[in-house]
């Protein structure tokens, strides 16, 4: 005699938090603010939550606040996209090495340009240029 096997409520429950744990793992992240320079937006400490399921919260586009990963393996920092590719960014604003007699600094294709709110206490695209997407770990999509 075979043996039929029944899916239980419980294990269809089961596999519905199993997958919903594994989709926010997989696109989800929390971070924590260090530093002054997302001041007034954001404060040293303050933890957040960033997105890469841009499917969800939309692709990145200017005014966003994104997550880039930094040097080391765990260093990253959070910035507001300022201009995105092939938008001009205006002569107060482009980074340090940039000539005025080169013309207008435009962003190149996959990349951001970046800033900190706080522009006083900011390191960011006006000092290393701007960021490939490809270093973009998420949208913060929290407060």
């Amino acid at each position: 005699m075979k043996k039929k096997h029944a899916v239980t409520g419980f294990g269809i429950a089961l596999l519905l938090i199993l997958g919903i744990s594994l989709f926010f793992y997989l696109n989800f992240q929390t971070v924590v603010v260090s530093g002054p320079s997302m001041e007034p937006t954001y404060v040293n400490g303050q933890r957040l939550l960033a997105c890469k399921a841009y499917g969800l919260v939309g692709g990145i586009k200017d005014s966003d606040i994104v997550v880039v990963k930094g040097e080391g393996k765990d260093d990253y920092f959070i910035k507001r996209v300022y201009k995105s590719a092939g938008e001009i960014v205006d002569f107060a604003n482009v980074p340090e090495n940039w000539v005025i007699t080169q013309g207008d600094y435009k962003v190149p294709p996959g990349h951001v340009f970046l800033l900190g709110d706080n522009r006083e206490k900011s390191e960011d695209s006006r000092v290393w240029g701007a960021v490939s997407l490809d270093r973009v770990i998420g949208k913060i999509i929290s407060r």
